[in-house]
């Protein structure tokens, strides 16, 4: 596949995950009875009832390889499981463009990772778009007006641990992308993250569920974040890390709060000063030096 295009798909998901911060806090704001389970539990009921049918129709559900369940069990279980919990639990107590921000920084971390794991070389061109990034990011956050500084102490926990999540899905998911196709993996993420959070969510939230208004404008929120957040943007990320690799890939991720920002301007909940521009000049410059392939000869991701 042309990197141009494997780019152009990460960017998307880079987009949706972005809008997905906005999104979610609206529901928060909308709906007084919904819960975190409540959420994700929907968002991955919709995408199962998208994927799985889908690939069966078309005869392109590959069969679990031996031995390869329990990574699969395990990939769920990071994310959307574990992640979608710590996230959706910091979007409630933080802004959405702060939230996105914390998350922003999972690259950061991604080669560390990844070098611990799998003893990859860390490329000084990686380093530099990563700093870049960060930044730019710094910008956003420090000097983007005062509805970014939305410190609450337990969100931003919450949300740090979707990050360190995050990190540990990487590295999972590097042992899958080889022997399965991107659809194939997010289809069974999502059936089995189904599982993990159905009986959760009955048990914990289940008195919830009658309260809920089931609105036009919720219904529409978690069919968006259902179908495009839960779905196509984690077959894109998916297709991502088996083109350019798991470290390459993952720097995308930082692009998440600039499409966060512009979202939050645009429906009126952060206003435009004259530092958000240049921040995200600066994260998208350092996503695009972080791409720079390396010389012939070079093993180092």
């Amino acid at each position: 596949m042309k990197k141009s295009i494997v780019y152009s798909l990460l960017a998307f998901a880079a987009i949706v995950w972005g809008i997905s911060f906005i999104l979610t806090k609206e529901l928060f704001v909308t709906e007084a009875h919904i819960t975190v389970l409540i959420i994700l539990t929907f968002r991955l009921l919709l995408a199962t009832a998208i994927t799985i049918p889908t690939l069966l129709l078309l005869k392109k559900l590959e069969p679990i390889q031996k031995g390869d369940l329990k990574w699969f069990l395990i990939l769920a279980f990071l994310e959307p499981f574990i992640y979608s919990i710590c996230e959706t639990n910091g979007v409630k107590l933080v802004s959405g463009s702060m939230s996105s921000i914390i998350v922003a920084t999972i690259p950061l971390f991604v080669p560390f990772g990844m070098a611990a794991a799998y003893r990859e070389k860390i490329r000084s061109v990686t380093l530099i778009g990563i700093l870049m990034s960060l930044i730019g990011l710094t910008l956003m956050l420090f000097l983007g007006g005062e509805n970014n500084l939305d410190m609450n102490p337990r969100g931003i926990a919450w949300l740090f641990g979707a990050v360190l999540t995050a990190v540990v899905f990487t590295i999972v998911l590097v042992k899958l992308v080889g022997r399965y196709k991107p659809f194939t993996i997010t289809a069974y993420q999502n059936l089995f993250g189904c599982l993990y959070f159905i009986p959760l969510m009955l048990l914990l939230d289940g008195s919830s569920l009658p309260l809920l208004s089931y609105s036009p404008k919720m219904i529409g929120l978690l069919v968006i974040l259902g179908v495009f957040c839960s779905t196509l943007a984690y077959i894109f990320y998916n297709l991502g890390v088996e083109q350019l690799g798991a470290t390459s890939a993952c720097i995308f991720t930082n692009a998440i709060p600039v499409f966060s920002l512009i979202a939050a301007i645009l429906i009126g909940q952060e206003t435009l000063t004259w530092s958000k521009p240049l921040g995200i000049v600066i994260v998208i410059a350092g996503v695009v030096i972080a791409q720079i392939p390396p010389r012939k000869g070079k093993n180092s991701v």
